[in-house]
């Protein structure tokens, strides 16, 4: 191991012991959830036994979806309220998490910066740049954090590469190939009441290209430092029309920088469900091919090449975990950078990438960012 990446693993080590006897020492955050009707909702369920949060509250209009979770989770109905606004007024969250439209962002963000209340959201951001912007600007004026959450954000895997590539273990990055999605979400059978939304254009922004897209947007805005593309070409196609009768399934993205380019592959027609990354630098290439196995292959001739395969393990906490990172940070026991995979800073140009994405597959014509 090299000395820069030792010293590296060393600190964070270190870093991440001390969070762990601070986190062990201050009280559960008490959290509200705003909506049930994105399935991801399971995340924060399951990750209450962990004791760095209190779910102290739900605000959902549809009382059969809540008595579903009501059923499966244990919580009483009495946890439950028709909007936000009650919730808020009744249980004091000091963070929300957003678990309905995309497009409800936004609103769940003006109910709970003026309060001081912190937010978190379930990717992307927000359903346009028009509310992103208005949604930062909420956060900045009220000094609330408003974070994001990926599931690809907890990968060890992509944090490992984003090691190497810091370390300079492939050189400077030349090429990132993204690919994200499944078979569709008709296809797979997600809950009625998701389905509704995630396959509407207003309430979720588009289909595949806003649903999987924002995953390679985003972590290419962090291995990017935070850099914005100079230019975004899409290409968009709808091969299940059956299924999504009002927005893509494929999509295509292509940014371009000064000295790199990444190819954003999104879908809802791949054969399996993949959440996988391609990092080609001048001097090797790191494939992480899921959320544990990755791989560093070095140059050797024209088509030769040494590789190392590595299985990893999950990371310590709170980086192993949306809703106890949550916590971390609002105790003051992370701090969050900008290009960081939650930031609101890196969400912001995801969402401006996914604005530019979208009217260059509408035109047919390549998009320059100002």
């Amino acid at each position: 191991m090299s000395p820069p990446m030792l010293r590296f693993l060393t600190g964070l080590t270190l870093l991440l012991m001390l969070s762990s006897v601070l986190s062990a020492q201050r009280e559960p955050l008490r959290v509200g959830i705003a909506g049930l009707t994105h399935t991801h909702v399971h995340g924060i369920f399951n990750s209450e036994g962990r004791g760095d949060i209190e779910i102290v509250g739900i605000a959902e209009p549809n009382r059969a979806l809540a008595q579903r979770y009501a059923e499966q989770y244990g919580f009483p109905m009495e946890m439950v309220y028709d909007d936000l606004e009650s919730l808020i007024e009744a249980r004091k969250p000091e963070a929300v998490t957003a678990f309905n439209s995309i497009y409800e962002h936004l609103a769940v963000v003006e109910a709970c910066a003026p309060r001081g209340i912190h937010v978190m959201v379930e990717k992307p951001l927000a359903v346009s740049l028009d509310h992103a912007r208005r949604m930062q600007a909420l956060a900045e004026t009220h000094g609330i954090h408003l974070l994001t959450n990926y599931e690809t954000t907890w990968y060890p895997t992509n944090h490992r590469a984003y090691a190497m590539v810091q370390d300079s273990l492939v050189g400077e990055i030349r090429k990132v190939v993204i690919r994200d999605g499944h078979r569709g979400p008709k296809k797979i059978g997600v809950d009625p009441e998701f389905l509704e939304w995630l396959t509407d254009p207003v309430l979720n922004g588009g289909g595949a290209i806003i649903d999987f897209g924002c995953y390679g947007a985003n972590l290419m805005t962090w291995l990017m430092e935070g850099r914005r593309p100079e230019t975004v070409t899409a290409v968009t196609q709808q091969l299940q029309p059956q299924n999504n009768p009002k927005v893509d399934d494929e999509a295509l993205i292509i940014l371009t920088y000064s000295n790199a380019v990444a190819v954003i592959q999104a879908s809802w027609n791949w054969t399996i469900g993949r959440k996988d990354m391609e990092i080609y630098g001048l001097d090797g290439v790191i494939y992480a091919d899921n959320r544990s196995d990755l791989r560093l292959r070095i140059p050797e001739g024209y088509d030769g090449f040494e590789e190392k395969s590595m299985t990893l393990e999950d990371r310590p906490a709170p980086y192993d975990d949306a809703f106890s990172y949550l916590a971390a940070v609002i105790a003051g026991e992370v701090e969050v950078e900008p290009a960081d995979l939650s930031a609101l800073e890196n969400n912001l140009t995801v969402v401006e990438i996914l604005d530019a994405a979208v009217r260059s597959a509408q035109t047919g014509e390549t998009v320059r960012l100002e």
